[in-house]
């Protein structure tokens, strides 16, 4: 498959397993460029099959109901990057000595000479924000980007798109990096290393090892986390080309090829002259916003991919002032008789948790709902010093609470045993008898939200109404 010129894919037999976000426009994309396109998806209910008739209209061939069976004449599989490396689909592939690409893969072999450079972003948290944070700075330097990827513009709309880049903010995660072989950035970063999607995986290694994918053959510089020892492992282990260099970001003071933290002031120590004793002042903590101590992790990481690709100081400073942080990421939506009210319902996981919980002295926290096969020991027993009180929701909110028992026994929980569309109402009603002034009443789930709402934004959204309504009724 090559070089992915449009004189490759004429009559070749391509398998895009699954409908969706990406299945379809790769669909869309490959039977444009000639090839003979058959999508494959396991579901067959209404919305897939008014998504199949519209790709039957333009001459794609679909199979609902049956995405194990590997069609004749396979070439080339193109899978959406939630599909699981065990399923039949792909062992069929491998069988019988078939490439397998995930969407990425496909934009990737799909760029032009003269294509935009990639500065990739991959993490357990973080990732977004970063790349929102990457993009502001780019723009504030006067290139032209856009933040792509898991976010925002479709890699593949980017790639084919009519509008010219200088160089891509990419998002990636690791299903997308497991099945993108020949991606190679010009600077990449991996923020930090947390137990997630292990059922997917199959091992923390195996997750880690398609984490540590971005690395492969960077350019410039290999960003890592210095708090975070198995991202550095993960740049010692990377094939790089000749000259790429480590780069550590830290919350302290930054030794030399770092960018850190110096009295307020986050400074490169890794792209200046003479950097054993020089450092560049880039912005100050407060032009992050908001400045939580992951918040400012995620800046310098930005700021270390920025500077890599050759980005002034300034730009650093004024990208970082023009970010919006997304909704419900660390959110404060108001105060109330002196009580801070944070919507933090991105925290879906322990690890987003527990940096969310780091932000704050004294905590009011609101937690609970699906535990993905997640611990809580940990969490609990590092925040225990700064919590009040916790009020727990959700399906899972047992675990919480007996990892409460074990390691904060003297913290007052409140167990909400409801799941209607008033529980949120009564978390933070409770929340509110339990706060006092100066507190910060934080809802950082550390779980996912598909118990009882549709999603971690509708969760959010929640909150936020329940606080208004404590507002106005204050």
């Amino acid at each position: 498959m090559g070089s992915g010129q449009v004189t490759d894919w004429q009559g070749k037999n391509v398998t895009v397993a699954g409908l969706g976000v990406s299945g379809i426009p790769a669909a869309k994309v490959l039977h444009g460029l000639g090839a003979k396109v058959t999508v494959v998806n396991d579901g067959d209910d209404d919305r897939a099959r008014a998504q199949a008739a519209e790709l039957e209209a333009l001459g794609v061939t679909v199979r609902l109901g049956d995405g194990a069976t590997l069609p004749d004449g396979t070439e080339l599989v193109v899978t959406a990057p939630g599909w699981k490396p065990d399923k039949p689909l792909f062992e069929a592939a491998r069988a019988a000595g078939v490439e397998i690409w995930g969407d990425v893969e496909l934009a990737w072999r799909l760029r032009g000479p003269d294509a935009a450079p990639w500065l990739a972003v991959t993490g357990t948290n973080g990732k977004t924000t970063t790349v929102q944070m990457l993009a502001a700075i780019l723009r504030a330097a006067g290139l032209r980007t856009a933040a792509v990827g898991n976010i925002g513009v479709s890699l593949l709309d980017a790639v084919l798109g009519d509008e010219q880049y200088d160089v891509l903010a990419v998002e990636l995660s690791s299903y997308q990096l497991h099945w993108a072989p020949s991606l190679r950035a010009h600077s990449a970063a991996v923020l930090n290393l947390a137990p997630d999607h292990l059922d997917w995986h199959g091992s923390m290694e195996a997750y880690a090892a398609d984490k540590g994918r971005v690395y492969e053959g960077n350019r410039v510089a290999c960003v890592y986390n210095v708090a975070d020892k198995a991202t550095e492992d993960l740049v010692r282990e990377a094939d790089v080309e000749e000259g790429c260099r480590a780069i550590g970001f830290t919350l302290g003071t930054p030794a030399p090829s770092q960018l850190g933290v110096v009295e307020g002031i986050l400074v490169d120590r890794a792209f200046v002259e003479d950097r054993h004793k020089n450092a560049q002042e880039l912005a100050e903590v407060s032009d992050v916003n908001p400045p939580a101590p992951h918040n400012i992790a995620n800046a310098l990481a930005a700021a270390a991919l920025a500077r890599a690709f050759g980005v002034p100081p300034r730009a650093v400073r004024d990208g970082l002032r023009a970010f919006t942080p997304d909704a419900h990421r660390i959110a404060h939506v108001a105060d109330v008789d002196g009580v801070a009210y944070v919507d933090d319902s991105k925290a879906t996981n322990t690890h987003a948790a527990e940096a969310s919980l780091a932000a704050y002295e004294s905590i009011v926290w609101i937690a609970g709902g699906l535990a993905k096969g997640a611990e809580f020991e940990e969490l609990v027993a590092k925040s225990a010093p700064r919590l009040r009180a916790a009020v727990l929701m959700g399906a899972d909110r047992a675990l919480i609470r007996e990892a409460l028992a074990r390691h904060a026994p003297e913290v007052p929980v409140v167990d909400l045993d409801r799941t209607d569309t008033g529980a949120m109402l009564a978390a933070v009603q409770e929340a509110r008898r339990l706060a006092q002034p100066g507190d910060t009443v934080l809802l950082a789930p550390a779980c996912a939200s598909m118990d009882m709402f549709a999603n971690y934004n509708q969760r959010g959204d929640a909150f936020a109404a329940a606080v208004r309504e404590l507002g106005a009724g204050a």
